[in-house]
């Protein structure tokens, strides 16, 4: 059983998909970091400064000046700006995914035509193979056939 997992463990498409999960995860905390400490910010400035990591409201009605006043308090709070956040992580990791998988089939090599094997007789239609000299659905010679 050891074995089976090793050899299952050490086939290249599951190594390459840890790769992929490792570097995913990474690159999803390098994604994260960019919106919130880069990209909101500036935005959060242009819309009146808002930060938008404390547009929040909270259910029961009581008044907090920050999110976390209110997760202090106990308060059951609606984060939408934590969503908003996490919307634009989402959309901007799916765009860099596109453009990288885009690049990837460009790079990729078309398969081969898949070779001909077979022809249509000239008098039935039907389908035989290439090399017939005689069509076995209409019993045509095809060797004195003109193509």
């Amino acid at each position: 059983m050891l074995k089976e997992f090793k050899e299952f463990a050490m086939k290249g498409n599951v190594l390459d998909m840890a790769v992929g999960i490792v570097i995913g995860a990474a690159f999803g905390k390098i994604i994260s970091s960019f919106v919130a400490d880069i990209l909101m910010p500036p935005l959060g400035l242009l819309l009146g400064k808002v930060n938008f990591s404390n547009l929040f409201f909270t259910l029961s009605g009581a008044s907090f000046a920050t999110l976390e006043e209110a997760k202090k308090a106990g308060a059951v709070t609606f984060n939408y700006g934590l969503f908003l956040n996490s919307v634009v992580d989402f959309a901007i990791i799916a765009f860099a995914i596109f453009l990288v998988v885009k690049q990837v089939n460009r790079m990729r090599t078309p398969a081969p035509a898949p070779e001909v094997v077979t022809k249509a007789c000239p008098y039935c239609t039907s389908t035989i193979p290439l090399k017939a000299s005689r069509c076995p659905q209409c019993t045509s010679d095809l060797k004195s056939a003109v193509a």
